[in-house]
């Protein structure tokens, strides 16, 4: 990431840190799905003891799952906010999971980072499974951090990771959009862009990865309203814009008018209806 851009994002997740997993219901369901598709993986006779790094692992929901499902791995877990991996570790040091401290401190590893500069000097052919939830989107330069990835990763290694498309979120998109005509002023887009499958298949192919397998599907989440919603993506870290300030238009009245016209135009029983758009996607090092 740019050292801005690294910097907002590392804020935005520390201040999000404790009241993240009360949000992140979808990342959880992405999470799931990732540890599914690794114990195929595992079952079809990949490594019992795989070197892995885990990207992005937040408050460790998905570390505590592969810790559990690959006791014999080595295990680093990687995260550009302090914070978060300050929560991170207390999983592991809680009551809760009895048996796990002595084998964290063995086999697990918490580091804190920014992947896009600590890929960079990673040593090459040094693990055997990379996995991310929910995480690429934030990539400042996508293209160079997968080939770094790909260098690290040892013949045969698997990059897998989750991260959501380009419909994520239209309603909010459309009725900022609207806005935006109704005042006669130039659209600006509200939260990252999110590449496709496409486009993230010819990445992985110009970084030197020998196969792309991607599942998309599309997920309906209810909020109680606009502004509920958005408060719910604040509550993961997940509010960065690329909007400009306009002169002589406030932020509160843009809100405002967008809160009514995405209400007026997605609300459904009980709420409004926020659409997820999940990628998942599978790629290989060649031998």
């Amino acid at each position: 990431m740019t050292i801005g851009r690294s910097s907002a994002v590392q804020r935005q997740f520390n201040r999000s840190a404790t009241s993240y997993d009360a949000h992140a219901h979808i990342q959880r369901s992405m999470a799931d799905q990732l540890a599914r598709s690794l114990a195929e993986w595992k079952n079809k006779g990949f490594l019992s003891d795989p070197s892995i790094l885990e990207i992005g692992c937040g408050t460790g929901a998905l570390t505590q799952i592969l810790v559990n499902e690959w006791p014999n791995a080595n295990m680093t877990a990687l995260d550009i906010a302090p914070e978060m991996i300050e929560v991170a570790s207390k999983r592991f040091r809680s009551a809760q999971h009895p048996g796990t401290a002595n084998c964290t401190k063995d086999r697990l590893r918490f580091l804190q980072a920014d992947i896009e500069m600590w890929a960079i000097k990673a040593p090459e052919c040094s693990v055997d499974i990379i996995v991310s939830n929910a995480c690429f989107q934030w990539l400042s330069s996508p293209k160079e951090t997968l080939g770094h990835l790909r260098r690290m990763l040892r013949p045969g290694g698997l990059l897998i990771f989750t991260t959501f498309g380009p419909d994520t979120f239209r309603e909010m998109h459309e009725a900022f959009d609207e806005v935006y005509r109704a005042n006669g002023m130039e659209t600006q887009r509200h939260g990252l862009s999110f590449h496709s499958p496409v486009q993230w298949e010819i990445m992985l192919q110009e970084s030197g990865y020998s196969s792309f397998l991607c599942e998309r599907s599309i997920y309906m989440e209810k909020y109680a309203s606009a502004r509920d919603f958005l408060y719910s993506v604040k509550g993961m870290g997940a509010s960065t814009s690329e909007a400009a300030t306009i002169p002589g238009y406030s932020l509160r009245r843009l809100f405002t008018n967008m809160y009514k016209e995405y209400e007026d135009k997605f609300s459904i029983q009980g709420g409004v209806s926020a659409t997820y758009d999940l990628l998942f996607i599978q790629s290989v090092a060649p031998y």
